[in-house]
Parts: C-alpha cells; structure tokens; sequence
C-alpha cells in the first residue's frame, strides 16, 4: 500500500512540475515577424522560388558562416530586435524544426519578394503572399493551442512583439518594375501611394483582429539610392529621384495612416519606425558611420555591384563592415545594427509614438 502511495505520489508531483512548466513557458515572450526580404529568414528556402538567398556568400558573417535564407552577410533586423530583448532566436514557420518548445519563442513568416499588393513579386514564381502569412500565424495559433491550451496561447500572443516589414516591393518589383507597367498605367504616383497605404491599412487591421497587439511597422528604405537602382538609372552615383518621391510620399503617409489606426483603436499597437530616415543619415554621410561606401554593394557585379544576385561568382568585398549595403538591395549586418540602434533610442523622428527601449518598460519586458 505504501510503495502503491509513493508512486500515485510521484505521478501527481510529475503532473505538477509538468504543469509549471507550461504556464512558465507560455508567460515567456514570443516574437512574430512578417514582411518582405528585408526580414525573412529562411521561408522561401522551402519554397520553389527565384527569390532566395540559399547559396554563398550569403551568411558569411553569420555565426555558422552559412547561407540561412537572410539576405544578409549576417543577422537582419528582426535578429537584432530579437537580441536586444533577450528573446530566443525564432525560426522561419516553414522549417520541420519548428514543433514543440520552439513554437513558443514565436515564428518568422516572411517570404522575399512579397508586397503589400498581391500582383506584387509575381515574377518570383513561388512566395507567401502578406494575407498567406497571416493565415499561417493562425495556423500557428492552433498548433500552440494544441500544445500549451488556447488561454495560454492567447496570452502569448497577445504580450508578444510583433513586426512587418512591405512596401519596398511594391515599388521597385511593381510600379517601376518595367516602363509602363500596369500598375504605373493605373495610377499617378501619389494616388499609387494612397492606394497602397489603403491596402495596408486592411493587412494592419487584420494582423490585429488576429491576436497582434504591439506591432513594429516600418516605412520602405532609400528606394532609389539601392545598387540595384544606381547600376539601373543613376549616371553619375546620384539617388534615383523617382524612386526617392515614391519613398518621400510612402513613408509619412504610412506614418499618418498608423496614428489613424491607434486613435480608432484606442491604444498605440502601431508603431510606425521611420526606416527610411536611418538607413538615409549613412547613406548621406557614409564617412561619419565609419562606412566607406554606400553606393557600392559588397556582393555583387556591374555597376555598383548592382547587377543581378549575389553568387559565389560575384565579386565580393573585403570587410563588409565598410559597406553599407551587402547586396543589390539588402544593407548589411552592421547597417542593420545601426537602424535597429535608432529604432531603441531614437526620437520620435524615427519611432512613432515610442522607441523600442520605451515599449520594453511599458510592457515589462525587463
């Protein structure tokens, strides 16, 4: 009868360990990212897709030296974030690694090549479309239901820190993706502008409805200053100014749009980071950042290194610290390091209504 005791003993102290385990888990914080190249880790290595970064030497800088999918030397900005609150590194949904414990760190959803419209990247073939990413964060939802219970997996969700990343797509894969294209034939820039703000405006509010209460929402960066555009358009190393009205519109625009959309909800769950104004204070003054250049990519060929993808073959720079951007689009890990310092501490200029430092107290994430 005794040894009958002990064991019924241990089983309910198992029950109870296994139990604490769960709730502590599931008060631990999650992060969801969603979004363009500019952010994805590693979903469309899963995917049939000509928007990848699978070979080297991308991720030459990255702690295993390999090619992860991020279109990046190193970390991109959602690693960075993730750093500086101490969160566990998050894996792209797609990966068969992601099941148990790691669901609870949070997801990356985010495909290269996607914008906020859906004829946006058609020319990759094979993308998660923005409403397809927020589709498999429900599905992300339930598969954390199944393992720690729906009320856990709501809070979760609910205090996570969430970030989305569109908008440069739109532009440079889209309305100026070939001379006269359909969309440019639509509208008038500054109506193409308002019409995308408008579409996003739908994606935000969806995000929310789906669980998401604090949510980092970048602009676009310098679209006309990218290797890409110069090897394109630029005769002299000048920013394109088509592509930098589009971004001068887009931008406070997008910024206005997030104010709207926290006074119609009642709380800031938007947060608007000015991107575009961080990534520009080096690319005007490359020398003060300690950079050499931010006109050439280091991986690359052509002009500016800006023709065509990154590939073993291409020419590569030495010390990707003195470079601002890594490819013909992408900024480099320490280009990414400065932006994200800026989205920390920096002023309302470039975080709107808060800095990420300010969110980390508010919602105690110390």
């Amino acid at each position: 009868m005794g040894i009958m005791m002990n064991i019924i003993g241990v089983a309910l102290l198992s029950i109870v360990i296994v139990g604490a385990k769960i709730i502590t888990q599931a008060e631990g914080r999650a992060f969801f990212v969603f979004g363009d190249s500019l952010v994805d880790n590693g979903n469309n290595n899963y995917l049939v897709s000509a928007a990848r970064a699978d070979v080297p030497p991308y991720g030459i800088d990255f702690p295993t030296h390999l090619p992860t999918g991020r279109f990046s030397n190193g970390y991109n900005i959602p690693d960075l974030i993730g750093q500086y609150y101490g969160l566990e590194p998050i894996l792209p949904y797609l990966s068969p690694e992601l099941t148990g414990d790691k669901l609870l760190n949070g997801a990356n959803f985010a495909s290269a090549g996607v914008g906020i419209l859906n004829d946006t990247g058609f020319q990759f073939i094979s993308i998660i479309s923005i409403y397809s990413q927020i589709d498999y964060f429900q599905e992300y939802q339930k598969r954390l239901s199944d393992q720690i219970g729906a009320e856990n997996a709501s809070k979760l969700v609910q205090e996570s820190l969430v970030m989305i990343t569109l908008g440069g797509n739109d532009f440079v894969n889209n309305y100026y993706l070939i001379p006269y294209s359909p969309r440019s034939l639509q509208f008038a820039l500054p109506d193409y502008c308002t019409y995308l703000i408008s579409e996003y405006q739908k994606i935000l509010k969806r995000l929310y409805e789906v669980g998401a209460q604090r949510v980092i929402v970048t602009g676009t960066g310098p679209l006309g200053c990218v290797p890409a555009e110069l090897a394109r358009s630029s005769s002299n190393g000048e920013c394109v100014a088509e592509l930098q009205r589009a971004a001068s519109i887009f931008n406070p625009k997008l910024t206005e749009m997030l104010i709207g959309l926290n006074k119609e909800i009642g709380s800031d769950v938007f947060v608007a980071a000015n991107t575009n104004q961080a990534h520009n204070d080096f690319i005007s003054n490359p020398e003060a950042f300690g950079f050499e250049t931010s006109k050439m990519a280091c991986c690359g060929q052509g002009p500016y290194n800006g023709i065509g993808l990154c590939t073993p073959f291409s020419n590569l720079c030495p010390n990707r610290e003195t470079y601002v951007f890594w490819d013909a689009f992408h900024p480099t890990e320490r280009a990414n390091r400065l932006i994200v310092q800026q989205m920390v501490n920096g002023s309302t200029m470039y975080m709107n209504p808060m800095n990420l430092s300010t969110i980390k107290v508010l919602d105690s994430w110390i």
